[in-house]
């Protein structure tokens, strides 16, 4: 059974298909959930994941045993791990074009921006922190939308303009992190979390990862780079959020992503392939765990 690929129902949608080891993660996490429907090659229909024999752990017993080098759940309900991330197709397709064409319009931008991240981050998978929800309200940083649809259109013609636009456009995404992290609840609750990068090496992040495009591929190790910096920077809580992808990791993979765009029909698969990777990079970890590696 170990060596078959399982399938699993999520709003109606067929996830998958995921190999038995990351089901049961998905299990563990409480993705899935006992009366979660699963279904695998040799089963004449879906059943409930408390159904099938050995898969599901009894409610009602301890749970099972972890895996040599699992993340181990700590005390306080806190747990370590990697971040993932479930985007229906469909939905997750016409989220984005929505945000896309909110900017475009650049009028209804923060209804369309607060409209996906309260969407996208109710789909996010983070050990210790269920029913993840964003609570952030289209009143909060309307602005901040305006700004970003009118400044895809404020450097069209002018270079210098271009490079103002640059800097405005750092000032709008530290904005927005900051607007991002301090939003956030778990089970109703508010989290203590702040992103508390400087405004100044923010900016000067930006700069250097388009200067970095000169050299065509240094650009992916840069924003790797800024990544880290950024997870360095989110404090809080007793856990801190590390990244674990390289640079070469993010180039080829960007590559992939660009050439799938670029065939047009593969847009919605390589997007969300490509999203659910980059997002399964992070990792909650215990604070000085790297420090006293």
């Amino acid at each position: 059974m170990a060596a078959r690929s399982w399938f699993y129902a999520s709003e109606g949608q067929q996830q998958g298909p995921y190999p038995e080891i990351q089901l049961r993660e998905l299990i563990a996490r409480g993705t899935i959930t006992a009366d979660t429907l699963v279904w695998t090659e040799g089963m004449a229909n879906w059943q409930r994941a408390a159904e099938i024999p050995g898969l599901a752990p009894d409610a009602s017993g301890p749970p099972a045993v972890p895996r040599s080098g699992a993340a181990v759940p700590r005390m306080g309900g806190y747990s370590d791990g990697p971040v993932s991330i479930d985007l229906p197709l469909w939905s997750f397709l016409g989220r984005s074009l929505l945000y896309i064409i909110g900017l475009t319009l650049v009028i209804p931008a923060p209804w369309a921006g607060a409209y996906f991240y309260q969407w996208a981050v109710s789909r996010l998978v983070v050990p210790g922190r269920p029913n993840l929800a964003f609570t952030g309200q289209v009143g909060d940083l309307w602005w901040v939308f305006v700004l970003m649809g009118l400044s895809g259109y404020a450097g069209i013609y002018d270079d210098y303009l271009q490079l103002l636009m640059l800097l405005l456009q750092g000032f709008l995404s530290w904005t927005l992190l900051r607007w991002l992290a301090s939003r956030l609840t778990s089970n109703g609750q508010p989290l203590p979390i702040a992103f508390n990068g400087s405004l100044l090496t923010f900016i000067g992040w930006q700069i250097l990862l388009a200067v970095s495009f000169i050299t065509i591929i240094g650009w992916a190790w840069v924003a790797t780079a800024w990544t880290r910096w950024i997870c360095r920077n989110v404090e809080g809580t007793r856990r801190e959020i590390v990244f674990n992808a390289s640079g070469l990791g993010v180039l080829w993979r960007t590559i992939l992503l660009v050439i799938g765009c670029g065939l047009i029909v593969p847009i919605p698969w390589v997007i969300r392939w490509y999203t659910q990777w980059y997002v399964s990079q992070f990792e909650l970890v215990e604070r000085g765990t790297l420090a006293n590696a």
